[in-house]
């Protein structure tokens, strides 16, 4: 339904960033990181507070039917900071209120796991103010997320539609370009 083709012609994907050299977007398409087309598996997330830091859960069956945007980070990651909550916090912020679509964070830790610690999911979330669950997956040494969505580090973004299919799954977006198709896609 989404295909690579569509997703690229519709500004999803930051065309600059595919042209680079090095670019980790075509690192990413090249070395088979991410699942796009594929059912959406279930998230495997103990740790969950909700917008005011409260604990809560969060899972892809309760929001059936609705597009869900979720970001992986860490937070001593540089790209996090610099474009990935940026690029979040914008796409939300556009999208509040709409009942077709759901954002979560999820701290994805596969390195300095003695920094990228719970506590720091409610400051990053304080930071950013970002008004969506954020989870902790520890995971052991790689993140059950990381393992289950074929991530290939952080900033990461995963869109999942309605049929639970995931149509993007890469390491940044195009913010602009998300919020045109969300917009569309979520009436």
């Amino acid at each position: 339904m989404f295909s690579r083709r569509s997703l690229i012609k519709s500004g999803l994907y930051t065309l600059g960033a595919l042209s680079m050299p090095g670019s980790t977007l075509l690192q990413a398409a090249s070395n088979g990181y991410g699942i796009k087309g594929s059912f959406a598996p279930e998230l495997e997330v103990d740790y969950w507070i909700d917008e005011d830091g409260k604990p809560t859960s969060f899972s892809l069956a309760a929001h059936r039917g609705k597009w869900v945007f979720l970001k992986c980070f860490q937070s001593w990651c540089p790209g996090c900071h610099s474009h990935g909550f940026p690029a979040v916090k914008k796409i939300s912020d556009a999208l509040v209120g709409n009942p077709n679509i759901v954002f979560a964070g999820i701290q994805t830790v596969f390195e300095g796991s003695f920094i990228n610690t719970e506590d720091k999911v409610r400051k990053i979330q304080l930071q950013y103010d970002l008004k969506m669950p954020m989870g902790h997956d520890p995971g052991d040494g790689r993140s059950n997320t990381m393992i289950a969505y074929r991530t290939g580090g952080t900033p990461w973004m995963i869109l999942i539609s309605p049929e639970r299919q995931v149509v993007y799954n890469d390491f940044s977006i195009n913010a602009d370009k998300a919020i045109e198709f969300l917009s569309k896609a979520t009436v």
